[in-house]
């Protein structure tokens, strides 16, 4: 860091002195690098770089200036089938925003608390009853390690299937539902969505 200037001023977050600057405007004055983080939504409306090149003479410590705000993350309603609950219930997960939204790429759901120590995989079921086309396709995760091993039987399953499934699912199931055929993004799950997921574990071999 630079040495102390002779002047400063007060941190736009907190108001304590500061000789910090944000290296990109040169106009506005933070203390540490995490206030001009938190203060960056508001600051970038008004953060535009000097057209001279010099800073009056004074002998200022810079912040780099952080990149435009990523967006927040997402939250659907999925549906959890955990192994040791009798029914299906409604959950919420957080998806991590596209990079690329522009080439359709959807967001990514965060699946690591629902299937701890474990490599979540997944697979999208894109015909319901009879074999009907859905709209929104389903976007199953599940533990192809509890799957291979076969324990525990997954009990929520078993109930919408009336344990007439051909061969028991194992393991825990999130279920998400796309938008749309082009699976851009996700839409809420719900018990609108069971009849084709039962259809399906119905028919798993």
């Amino acid at each position: 860091m630079h040495a102390v200037p002779l002047i400063n001023h007060p941190c736009i977050v907190c108001c304590r002195p500061t000789s910090m600057w944000c290296s990109r405007c040169q106009n506005a004055w933070y203390c540490s690098p995490e206030h001009l983080q938190s203060d960056w939504p508001r600051h970038k409306h008004t953060c535009i770089p000097p057209n001279a090149s010099n800073n009056n003479g004074y002998n200022v410590n810079m912040i780099a200036t952080p990149p435009p705000a990523e967006p927040q993350f997402i939250s659907v309603s999925a549906i959890l089938f955990a192994p040791e609950e009798e029914r299906p219930r409604i959950i919420t997960i957080s998806c991590r925003p596209s990079h690329k939204p522009s080439q359709g790429m959807c967001p990514s759901p965060i699946m690591q608390s629902h299937f701890p120590g474990e490599q979540a995989e997944s697979m999208i079921l894109t015909s319901g009853l009879n074999s009907e086309p859905l709209r929104f396709p389903l976007h199953i995760w599940y533990s192809p390690t509890a799957l291979k091993n076969r324990s525990p039987v997954n009990r929520a399953i078993h109930h919408i299937t009336s344990g007439a499934a051909a061969k028991p699912w194992c393991g825990t199931v999130v279920v998400l539902k796309f938008n749309g055929s082009r699976r851009q993004g996700y839409s809420d799950a719900g018990s609108n969505d069971l009849p084709a997921l039962s259809a399906y574990f119905l028919a798993y071999k």
